[in-house]
């Protein structure tokens, strides 16, 4: 077709008849008429052919996408006309037939629910794995409203993704980590008077924390591995808050009292012992005494004892006797000395010297 087009033209080129050399502006030998650039509808040979076939099966598969790439964190739902694979795709690259197969991903990481105050709230967004909600209000044993912060790590187990989405959807997180959370919560809250939850917040906690495992384990293929549960807060009405606190002022009293009447008795008991310490030391004192005048009485009267038993009639006589011998020689250069004897003639004798006037006046008045 193409050469015809181009014989064609050269025909209509070589005639150059039926066309008027003043209309065209020529000047003899020919009207001027203006030539078609010529079409290579060959695209220029076999090779030239094949490069552009490749080329558009290269944008056909740009385009159509028969292929997708699972990343580290994540599995793929392979979905073949509306129905879901058994088993998820693993972290890489996988091809699928376009239009006919369609890949979902789900992030298999693990994934945060804060259930917290309204102040706290600000965006339910969990594009960074992070879900803020409400925080779960509860009625007490009396009815009064109490609110509970929680907090719930968790993540979609990887083994049984396939089976998980199949069975509870996309948004599988709403219908079983929010309800089973909320319904725990309130089940184990509700049965404590707002006035001992503070008390019973690690009972509660533990509590809280064992059933929602249990529930959410005994699913079908476990579709959740919970990594932690954390009791944050437990806020309670303003009334019931300010009885505590006057409950919790009273006893910080009643301690402060008992503190001052054991430090009072702690005073007291410390000076009687001081006291007894004083009375104790001084009846040692007056003890040490009594006895040192004791012993020293009994070491006398073993003395006088032991002399007592040593005198003999002869040991006296010649005792006397001795004595008698220093008066005599007491006489011979004193004349005036005068002797007293003891009754008896036993010694000592007692001699006076008359020489003395003192002597003499006492001896003779």
């Amino acid at each position: 077709m193409a050469s015809d087009m181009n014989d064609y033209f050269n025909k209509k080129k070589s005639q150059g008849g039926g066309y008027d050399n003043k209309s065209t502006g020529g000047s003899g030998g020919g009207p001027n008429i203006p030539q078609m650039p010529k079409i290579d509808f060959n695209f220029g040979g076999g090779k030239a052919g094949i490069a552009y076939f490749l080329i558009a099966v290269v944008l056909i598969l740009v385009l159509a996408k028969p292929f997708t790439i699972i990343e580290e964190g994540q599995r793929g739902i392979l979905s073949t006309n509306g129905k879901y694979s058994d088993q998820a795709l693993l972290p890489g690259l996988h091809f699928i037939i376009p239009v006919i197969q369609k890949v979902y991903k789900v992030d298999t990481k693990v994934r945060i629910v804060n259930y917290a105050s309204s102040i706290e709230t600000g965006s339910t967004s969990d594009a960074l794995g992070v879900n803020v909600r409400p925080a779960i209000t509860v009625l007490d044993k009396r009815g009064l409203p109490v609110s509970i912060e929680l907090t719930v790590q968790y993540r979609l187990d990887a083994q049984f993704a396939a089976q998980t989405i199949s069975n509870w959807g996309f948004a599988w997180e709403d219908k079983i980590i929010h309800p089973v959370a909320r319904d725990i919560v309130r089940n184990v809250v509700g049965k404590y008077d707002a006035e001992m939850l503070p008390q019973m917040r690690n009972s509660i906690a533990t509590e809280i924390d064992t059933q929602i495992r249990s529930n959410i384990e005994k699913l079908e293929n476990t579709p959740a591995d919970l990594q932690s549960i954390q009791l944050r807060a437990i806020i309670l009405p303003p009334k019931v808050k300010e009885q505590i606190e006057n409950v919790q002022i009273a006893k910080q009293q009643v301690q402060k009292a008992e503190q001052e009447v054991q430090r009072a008795e702690q005073e007291a008991l410390r000076r009687a012992a001081e006291a007894r310490g004083v009375a104790e030391k001084a009846r040692i004192e007056a003890q040490g005494i009594a006895d040192a005048v004791t012993i020293e009485a009994e070491a006398k009267a073993k003395a006088n004892h032991l002399i007592s038993k040593s005198l003999t009639a002869q040991l006296l006589q010649l005792e006397q006797v001795q004595v008698q011998g220093k008066f005599n020689e007491a006489l011979k250069e004193n004349k005036d000395a005068k002797i007293f004897l003891t009754p008896g003639g036993s010694t000592p004798n007692i001699w006076v010297d008359m020489k003395d006037p003192q002597r003499k006046a006492s001896i003779t008045n």
